[in-house]
Parts: C-alpha cells; sequence; structure tokens
C-alpha cells in the first residue's frame, strides 16, 4: 500500500441500551475496554495516525486515555450519524491518504483482516461485509447483477425483499480521502433517522464510476459489536475463548477452556496446566510445568517453572525463583520473592517478604517486610509484627532457624542462623545464632479452682 495510512474510529455514542453511567466504548472487556482492544488492531496496522470521534462524555473518554501517545481526539458535538462523524475527522486528516474506519465497540477484529481491506481498497473503496444467519438490525449489501457492491441499505430503511439478503455490513469502510471527502460533502439526511449515514458513499462511489469491493470474512463473528449488557457478556466470553486458544497453542493444558478468565496478558511456556476457574489480571508469565489450581487468582506474578499453585490461592506481585508449592488457600502480596523448594501452606499470608531456598511456612502464618533464609521452620500461627502504628520495620530470619508454633517476632528484630525460638515466644529481642530462645511463664495448676456457673436470675 503506497499511500499512508490514517485510522479513524468512531466512538461517540452513548449506547443507551447498556444502561451505564459509562460510555459505550468503555465498557469493560478482558480487563480493558472495548475501545482498548479496537485500538490494538489499529496500531498493528502501524498507521500514520490514529483518529478518535467522540462525543457523549468526550472528556471521560480522552481522560481514560491519557496516558496513551499519538491519539487524535476529534469532537462530534451533534451526534448526526457515521457519515457526520467521519466529516469531523477528515480535517486533520492529510490529502494522499488512505482512511479506514473502524467502530469502537467490535473487539474481535482481526489484524490479519483490517489489512487485507486496506489493501483490496487500494485506491478504491472497500467494505467488510459477512453472511449471518440473523441479519436482523444489520445493513444489507446490494450487489449488481455482476456481483460488484451496488449499495448498502440500512435496517430500517430496506423493503420486503432487501430485507431477505444475509449479506450484512459491518461498518468498516477504506477508501482514499479525496475521494471520500467528495462523497460526504454530497450526503444528505434523507432516511428514516435523519443522519448523514457513511453507507451512502457506496452509491456515490458509484455514481461517480469508482468500483466499490468487499471483503467477506471469513469468521462472521468479527463484526459482532455491543449494544446491551447481553451483547457484552456474549462478547467476553467470544474474546476469553481467543485468549484460551492461544494458551493451548503456546503449549498451556486447559481443564476447560470455557472456565478461565484473563484479564491482560498471559505468557506460558509448554507443559504449564491451568484448572478451572482460574482468573488472571495485569500480566503473568507462567513458566514450564507451572501447575495453577482450581480457583486461583493471580495478579502480575512470575513463576518459575515447576511452580505449583494449589487451589483457592490469591497471588498478586510475586515471583517464584525456583520451583515451589504454594496453597490451598494461600495469600501472597506484593513484594513476595520465593526461592528454590519454598512451601508456603494453606492460610499464610506473605508481603514484602523474601523467602530462602528449602524454607516452609506451613499454615496460618503472617509473614511480612520478611528476610527469611534457607531452611527455614515457620510454625504455625507465627506473626512476623512489622507494623507499629506508623512505620514498617523488618524481620531477619538467619539459615537453618526453627520459628515455634504461635510466636510473634516484633520488628525490627533478627533471628540468628540456627536459632530456635520456643513455641509461643514473644521475641523482642535479637535472638542469638544457634540457641534457644524461649519467653514463657511456668506452667501452674491450682488446686481447686472451679470454673463460674451462671446465676438463676
Amino acid at each position: 500500500m503506497s499511500q499512508t495510512l490514517h485510522v479513524v474510529i468512531l466512538a461517540a455514542g452513548q449506547g443507551k441500551r447498556m444502561k451505564s453511567p459509562l460510555p459505550k466504548v468503555l465498557a469493560p472487556l478482558a480487563g480493558g475496554t472495548l475501545l482498548d482492544r479496537v485500538l490494538d488492531r489499529a496500531k498493528a496496522l502501524r498507521p500514520e495516525a490514529i483518529h478518535v470521534v467522540v462525543g457523549h462524555q468526550a472528556e471521560t473518554v480522552k481522560a481514560r486515555y491519557a496516558d496513551v501517545p499519538d491519539l487524535h481526539w476529534v469532537p462530534q458535538e451533534q451526534q448526526l450519524g457515521t457519515g457526520h462523524a467521519v466529516m469531523m475527522a477528515l480535517p486533520t486528516i492529510p490529502d494522499g491518504a488512505q482512511v479506514l474506519v473502524l467502530l469502537g465497540d467490535m473487539p474481535l477484529l482481526e489484524t490479519e483482516t483490517l489489512s487485507m481491506l486496506c489493501d483490496l481498497a487500494g485506491n478504491e473503496v472497500a467494505i467488510l461485509t459477512a453472511r449471518v444467519p440473523d441479519p436482523a438490525g444489520y445493513g444489507r449489501i446490494v450487489r449488481a447483477h455482476d456481483g460488484s457492491v451496488q449499495a448498502i441499505v440500512e435496517h430500517r430503511d430496506a423493503d420486503a425483499a432487501t430485507l431477505l439478503i444475509d449479506e450484512v455490513n459491518s461498518g468498516l469502510m477504506a477508501a482514499p480521502r479525496e475521494r471520500l471527502a467528495l462523497w460526504l460533502d454530497k450526503l444528505d439526511q434523507g432516511n428514516v433517522q435523519g443522519e448523514y449515514y457513511l453507507t451512502d458513499v457506496v452509491s456515490l462511489a458509484r455514481q461517480y464510476g469508482v468500483p466499490v469491493q468487499a471483503l467477506l470474512a471469513e469468521d462472521p463473528n468479527e463484526l459482532l459489536g455491543a449494544n446491551d449488557r447481553w451483547q457484552l457478556a456474549t462478547l467476553e466470553r467470544m474474546f476469553q475463548r481467543r485468549l484460551a486458544h492461544g494458551l493451548c497453542d503456546a503449549g498451556a493444558t486447559l481443564a476447560d477452556p470455557a472456565r478461565i478468565d484473563i484479564r491482560g496478558d498471559v505468557s506460558v511456556e509448554p507443559g504449564v496446566f491451568i484448572d478451572v476457574n482460574a482468573v488472571f489480571e495485569g500480566y503473568n508469565r507462567l513458566g514450564a510445568d507451572v501447575h495453577i489450581g482450581p480457583g486461583c487468582h493471580l495478579i502480575d506474578c512470575d513463576l518459575a517453572p515447576g511452580t505449583t499453585v494449589n487451589a483457592h490461592c490469591v497471588l498478586e506481585g510475586m515471583r517464584t525463583t525456583g520451583a515451589c508449592d504454594i496453597g490451598p488457600f494461600a495469600r501472597l502480596r506484593p513484594g513476595t520473592e520465593l526461592a528454590e523448594g519454598t512451601r508456603i501452606g494453606n492460610f499464610v499470608e506473605t508481603k514484602n517478604a523474601r523467602l530462602g531456598q528449602g524454607s516452609k511456612a506451613n499454615h496460618l502464618s503472617y509473614v511480612g517486610d520478611a528476610e527469611v533464609g534457607a531452611d527455614v521452620n515457620i510454625g504455625a500461627g507465627t506473626i512476623t509484627c512489622n507494623y507499629d502504628g506508623a512505620n514498617k520495620h523488618t524481620t531477619v530470619i538467619g539459615d537453618g532457624a526453627f520459628i515455634g508454633s504461635d510466636s510473634q517476632l516484633v520488628a525490627p528484630v533478627t533471628v540468628g542462623p540456627g536459632a530456635t525460638i520456643g513455641a509461643g515466644t514473644t521475641v523482642t529481642k535479637d535472638a542469638p545464632d544457634n540457641e534457644l530462645t524461649v519467653t514463657r511463664r511456668r506452667q501452674m495448676t491450682i488446686p481447686g479452682w472451679k470454673r463460674p456457673t451462671k446465676q438463676e436470675s
């Protein structure tokens, strides 16, 4: 394609049937928005510029993408139709450019399809179409006897014969900027909705003797948008299925592709197994042979090969540097780093804690702001008391230390290598290397003591 490419995304609609305080293009999908997915496809084409036409809650849309560079915002203060929206964008597009018009609520588009559409258009006009079993609501593609596209008739303006046509318009179009400007200038509002239809460009092109090419999409689902919450939920499942398929292609095994939610990016190596109802947010990297149990929730995690995450764990901002065993029912918070052979058991919480090779905390413990050496045993009910009400402090536990059950380590404090902390101990001073440290009152039995009894009223 010799022309430079400018992409125009129509994102001005309100989406009343969504029944949402947000504009439709900001409806959530797979951890992003509908518009996110369209932008992803547009950027993959490497266009000269992307122009986003905004109207309803324009400032809300622009604020959502304040950190995204190189987006040209085009205001459409009056929503007078798709043709009018493109009219608003044309003054910012130079002559000699090819214009690709996309809709902001079509997340299933494939970059390859859009590239083929641009190539097909060349210096003429091309539209994307599909054959669907239920064409209700779509504009129909009317072809001439030679098979060329003669016109696009919107559903509301179609007669009975036209409504029988099953080839429908996607709303996507590619055309040279100069020709598009000429035809848009000749649009009128003589239709049921009183709007300027972009689709009328097709009949105008034919009047000027310019052929209109049609690219028939192999997968009609690419044309799907979302006008209400049910359609949005349907798109979510379709999008998730595509993401699941990608994980399988990369070598992962999914217990059920229909029961996984990816709300960001997941990178997998061969041998990964993901059980049902796992949820991934942000960016997650799963090394070879990582096993994710049922009901787990991972956010921005980096798991080394061979790591096992058992059922119903919540992991966020953590990493393993070797094969580890985690859970079930563990919560590992940001800053957690586990070395080879580490074991974190049920109902253990960690935060900003580094555990060395072979260390373990098997049950019911909190380890926060801690530097834990290798081969450390942390008994059930152990707490690192890291917060004094104003500041966080660090607990250091040396290699080979043994922390007895129900111990409290009041930071800042250091437990030396090989030290043993007796069960039920509150450590407020550094515990020396290879020694037993214990704080307990001597056990007593009081002869003749009776429990209180409830007095009758």
